[in-house]
């Protein structure tokens, strides 16, 4: 009898466990970092602050125009190879 109810408890356990974390995936969306005109504007402040501080803010900056760059380059690129599979070569 004993054994049993333990099996029971830690069953319950689980299923409570697993019921809680289906409904925390389906109700909440997966975070995204949203940085919009202010977002940039508060990096940029902070840059010119100084210390280790500004020296992180201007990492981040510098991260953010980059990965922005290298997605334009990318799609000019992708553009190229359609044009020249359009030529034929």
């Amino acid at each position: 009898m004993g054994f049993f109810r333990r099996v029971l408890k830690t069953g319950l356990l689980g299923a409570v466990f697993a019921a809680g974390y289906l409904c925390g995936m389906t109700a909440h969306p997966s975070a995204q970092a949203q940085v919009g005109e202010v977002g940039k504007e508060l990096m940029q402040k902070a840059g010119e602050s100084g210390g280790p501080l500004g020296s992180a803010a201007k990492l981040g900056t510098t991260i953010t125009e980059m990965k922005e760059n290298l997605d334009k380059l990318n799609k000019n690129v992708g553009a190229l190879e359609e044009i020249k599979k359009a030529l034929g070569g």
